[in-house]
């Protein structure tokens, strides 16, 4: 699987990041997938955090969804795409994976 591939499939749900992540191993580590597997797992985080907030639970959806497709459009055209806002720190906090 190619690192576009990969960045496409770590947007495809959590087990999509999974498999992306495994797939992105050590031997076959591409810049492309680990940036979006990085934001990914980012926005997904920040999704479940979000929606603990019951009283801005629906809305509070509506910023990583924003998000979400943005950055699988980046992926899908083979870009590095910062998500607005928070993606640097995505990137900073998760630079290990």
């Amino acid at each position: 699987m190619d690192g576009k591939t990969k960045a496409i499939v770590a947007h495809i749900t959590l087990i999509g990041w999974i498999i992306a992540l495994v797939t992105n191993s050590n031997e076959t580590k591409d810049e492309l997938a680990s940036f979006y597997i990085r934001q990914n797992l980012g926005l997904i985080l920040l999704g479940f955090v979000l929606g603990l907030i019951p009283v801005i639970n629906f809305v509070a959806w509506i910023f990583p969804l924003v998000l979400w497709i943005m950055s699988l459009i980046g992926a899908i055209n083979g870009e590095q795409k910062v998500s607005p806002l928070v993606g640097q720190y995505f990137q900073d906090w998760f630079k290990g994976l």
